[in-house]
């Protein structure tokens, strides 16, 4: 936090924190950030950018007035996207801004700033990152940045954490061990809850590339149970859709906090040599539910014409599945490895899939192959669905 004063360290142009989750990345980078601005600027303007400005307020904003308690009065002016940070008769404005995309560079154009905070500057685009840091032309102005990593070809870590001396930054790495509010316990069930890269980028905080078999933790003799009756509670369909690349749907059933992937639909147009239509496909949808009330049919959004089928037959409520792949995949690793989704003996395309759905290696971003992957992405979006259950539906 004191960085900034030290003989070391003080003639730096910024500071760049990676590492593992829950390690106080965030409390430590947004209280420093305020402390040394306050302390070295009077009346100025500032930026904290995050990926959306509401994971900015979520992650940091909502914390500065409990973060900063006893020290500096914190106002948030949320229809200026702006908070007021005062002392005494000191006083700065710190603009919020989200770096979603490519276009949004353009948001921060035109500000002079005296220092930005980019909170997970990983998942912001470059473009946006360099004119912000363009903006902060007064002197004595400093760059923050936080994140969690990704792969080894990322931009940020290429051209800020590999070239930190040569950037003139401050380069710290955070582990677990580095916040003392986490228990033993509680790092043990972060170390439980992943493994292969997501293992290496969220629990030891490197900057991991990913290869080889995406569910490195799915076992059979663990997460594959034989077909026996079980009392449900709740029934819902997944389904990923295709013309001639397969259709994948799977029944879920909810027993005892844990959902099984009790049976599925697998149609290859292409090796059956013969294309079925939505109508068909919704036949078969039908057949996999057989006379049991299914709450819902998660649907990828990009199948419209699909989707205005099940609508026009009204049994079944569709809704839009999340296709976010990486944040899919993560949280589909997540929940095999606390064995909260476990998957029928009968529903064997899947099973084959879990074996040979692999990472792109050749691809410059995290992405699997298109390849052995349709009843995966179906387990995706039911997964995103299932525990984060506020979706759009109708």
């Amino acid at each position: 936090m004191l960085w900034w004063k030290t003989k070391r360290f003080r003639d730096r142009d910024g500071i760049i924190c990676d590492g593992s989750i829950r390690s106080g990345k965030t409390v430590s980078m947004a209280a420093g950030f305020v402390m040394w601005s306050m302390a070295s600027f009077n009346g100025e303007r500032f930026a904290m950018c995050g990926k959306t400005i509401e994971s900015l307020r979520r992650n940091v904003a909502s914390y500065l007035p409990m973060w900063l308690e006893g020290i500096f009065k914190v106002t948030e002016k949320r229809s200026e996207n702006k908070i007021i940070i005062s002392v005494g008769e000191r006083r700065n404005t710190y603009y919020l801004f989200g770096g979603r995309d490519e276009s949004s560079y353009a948001l921060i154009q035109g500000m002079t700033l005296s220092g930005v905070l980019f909170d997970e500057a990983a998942l912001m685009p470059r473009s946006f990152v360099e004119q912000a840091m363009a903006r902060c032309s007064v002197a004595g102005s400093k760059f923050w940045f936080n994140c969690n990593p990704e792969g080894p070809q990322h931009w940020f870590y290429r051209e800020w954490i590999e070239k930190s001396e040569e950037k003139n930054m401050v380069y710290l790495h955070f582990t677990m061990d580095d916040n003392p509010a986490l228990s033993e316990k509680i790092k043990k069930r972060y170390e439980a809850m992943y493994s292969g890269v997501f293992y290496d980028r969220y629990v030891r905080g490197l900057w991991a590339a990913t290869e080889g078999v995406v569910y490195t933790m799915f076992d059979k003799s663990r997460h594959v149970v034989k077909d026996v009756p079980r009392p449900y509670e709740r029934y819902v369909i997944s389904c990923d859709y295709g013309t001639m690349n397969p259709t994948s749907a799977g029944l879920w059933g909810l027993y005892d906090g844990v959902w099984y992937r009790m049976r599925e639909y697998y149609y290859d147009g292409r090796k059956k040599k013969r294309q079925r239509t939505d109508e068909e496909h919704y036949a078969a949808l039908e057949a996999l539910a057989g006379d049991l009330y299914v709450e819902k049919v998660i649907v990828d959004p990009s199948a419209a014409s699909f989707i205005e089928v099940i609508r026009r037959h009204g049994r079944f409520r569709a809704e839009h599945a999340s296709n976010r792949v990486l944040d899919g995949i993560r949280d589909v690793a997540v929940h095999l490895s606390a064995g909260d989704i476990l998957i029928s003996e009968s529903c064997r395309d899947c099973i084959r899939e879990f074996a040979l759905y692999r990472w792109d290696e050749k691809s410059p971003e995290d992405a699997p192959l298109k390849a052995d992957d349709h009843a995966m992405d179906d387990v995706r979006y039911f997964v995103r669905s299932a525990f984060s259950p506020q979706r759009f539906s109708f």
